[in-house]
């Protein structure tokens, strides 16, 4: 029963970001929508990627409304990634290549401007199936967000406490982040 509810849950989620860097980078183009292997190997190419000290090709992404794989450059912005637009996920990704072909080694939802919950891996997995690529079973690694009550400071939750690192006020359990 978990696993259909879990299936079942969809949310789109607003940039809730800085407003400076949504407007600093509103020229940029959108992410690469990636729709085959073919497309990622592109994208890898035309951008040269290149693999980082563990064999890892990083990359920024997000999963965007029409649940499509979109890439950039590590250290761009999500923002950017997703042309401002609501995102079914956003995070970090990490593909190894293999053969021809390539599969993701690493994943997370570690996106401060959309703080997706670690429950947007179902659109994640259907973005990653249509390509199709070899994939973990979740989030490699999984982040919280909360926004806080009492200072507005958006807090990553660690060690289930759900406590405000700025001002020490307790964090709401369910999502909250963009109030």
């Amino acid at each position: 029963m978990v696993s259909t509810i879990k299936h079942l849950y969809t949310k789109l989620y607003e940039y809730v970001g800085s407003e400076t860097i949504r407007l600093s980078l509103a020229a940029y183009p959108e992410g690469v929508r990636i729709l085959s292997v073919n497309d990622l190997k592109n994208w890898i190419n035309q951008t040269m990627q290149k693999p980082n000290a563990w064999g890892l090709i990083p990359a920024t992404f997000v999963v965007d409304s029409e649940n499509y794989l979109r890439l950039v450059e590590r250290h761009s912005e999500h923002v950017a990634c997703a042309g401002s637009k609501p995102v079914l996920s956003a995070g970090e990704i990490f593909f190894l290549p293999n053969n021809k072909s390539f599969e993701v080694a690493e994943i997370t939802n570690q996106s401060t401007g959309y703080c997706p919950e670690p429950e947007s891996w179902t659109q994640v997995e259907k973005a990653l199936e249509k390509i199709p690529l070899l994939h973990p079973r979740n989030f490699t690694t999984e982040f919280i967000f909360r926004k806080c009550p009492g200072c507005s400071q958006l807090n990553i939750v660690k060690n289930d406490l759900f406590s405000c690192a700025v001002c020490n006020t307790n964090l709401p359990n369910i999502w909250n982040c963009d109030c």
